[in-house]
């Protein structure tokens, strides 16, 4: 298992699917994961659902195109 304590990740479509998936799954190796998406409630489900595992995150609406 890799460990990516105090490391930060991006993800882009983080509010919804995959990229939630993948952000759950960074937060639990010990990343600090940023959440990207254009939908600001389901970027901050994302990060509730991250801070109630005990990990760390911020939310950024906005579009990386």
């Amino acid at each position: 298992m890799i460990d990516l304590k105090n490391k930060i990740a991006l993800v882009t479509g983080a509010g919804r699917g995959i990229g939630r998936s993948i952000s759950l799954k960074l937060t639990s190796r010990g990343a600090i994961v940023v959440i990207n998406d254009l939908d600001e409630s389901g970027a901050n489900e994302t990060l509730k659902l991250i801070e109630e595992s005990g990990g760390k995150g911020k939310v950024y609406v906005c579009d990386v195109s």
